[in-house]
């Protein structure tokens, strides 16, 4: 239950940056290296993020938390 709920965080705080950076799903897929179905089906709550995948996002979100102070 406390993945799930983080996994829910993570792509909250992605869905954030990604509507603050002006960024479409598509180009935000490219930039993970997933596919847009992947991200889509992220936002639209059908699946969550795997392990790996939320490495990934995680270090994305770092780096733009970083940049932005």
């Amino acid at each position: 239950m406390l993945y799930n709920a983080s996994m829910k965080k993570i792509v909250k705080d992605l869905d954030v940056y990604r509507l603050e950076n002006r960024i479409s799903q598509e180009n935000l897929a490219k930039e993970l290296n997933v596919a847009f179905s992947t991200v889509n089906r992220w936002f639209n709550n059908r699946t969550t993020p795997g392990r790996i995948q939320a490495y990934h996002i995680r270090k994305l979100l770092r780096k733009w938390r970083h940049t932005d102070e």
